[in-house]
């Protein structure tokens, strides 16, 4: 399995003309991954020798606006590059709850139609990720109007016995979220790639001995 990373953004707080704000590109297997999605993010994938439309999945670290205030404009880009295709698999995003309403609200407001399905994966954090004045319980947020009309995703809470949350998982790796002390929620996420089993021709170590 190949992996390269490119960076896109390390700006903090707001961009510059140099520097974008937060956001990388996990290549994997012809697929890019993209983790945070800052202001300008388009932008820098344009001058890059990356291509925006192998995006299949978007990872939001924390709702903080320089890590997803580009994330409405990317997906529009990417709509305006697209064909109408509704067997396309959606573009899977993961971040903290409250992302869905926040998309789909910002979406709506702009009259914005994306060509192609996309699906907002929900992580539920827990109460001792930021200090206890800043928590803010997102849970009943467009709920019911955003269930309905709303991305289709799951929610997903913390799983005790492994102190993280699985979010993806197939032959080759599994990805996990875990939890970050912050200003706000926060999670980090691990790519851990499944062990494989070696290619030995047996006939020709017995031959040998």
């Amino acid at each position: 399995m190949s992996l390269d990373i490119t960076f896109l953004g390390t700006g903090s707080a707001y961009p510059s003309p140099a520097r974008g704000a937060s956001a990388l590109v996990l290549r994997r297997e012809g697929q890019c991954w993209l983790f945070d999605c800052g202001e300008g993010t388009q932008t820098q994938l344009m001058r890059s020798h990356l291509r925006a439309a192998r995006i299949t999945k978007i990872f939001i670290t924390h709702l903080h606006g320089d890590h997803f205030f580009g994330l409405p404009g990317l997906l529009c880009t990417l709509s305006l590059q697209s064909n109408a295709d509704p067997s396309k698999p959606p573009v899977d995003i993961y971040g903290p709850l409250g992302l869905r309403s926040f998309l789909w609200r910002t979406l709506e407001l702009s009259h914005s139609q994306l060509l192609f399905p996309y699906a907002v994966h929900e992580l539920v954090p827990t109460r001792d990720q930021c200090p206890a004045e800043e928590f803010k319980d997102f849970s009943g947020l467009d709920r019911d109007e955003a269930a309905l009309q709303g991305p289709p995703g799951r929610v997903l809470h913390l799983d005790p016995a492994e102190d993280s949350y699985l979010l993806v998982e197939d032959e080759q790796l599994v990805v996990r979220a875990f939890r970050l002390f912050h200003r706000i929620p926060s999670f980090g996420f691990v790519l851990e790639e499944k062990p494989r089993p070696g290619r030995l021709n047996v006939q020709k170590l017995k031959d040998l001995g």
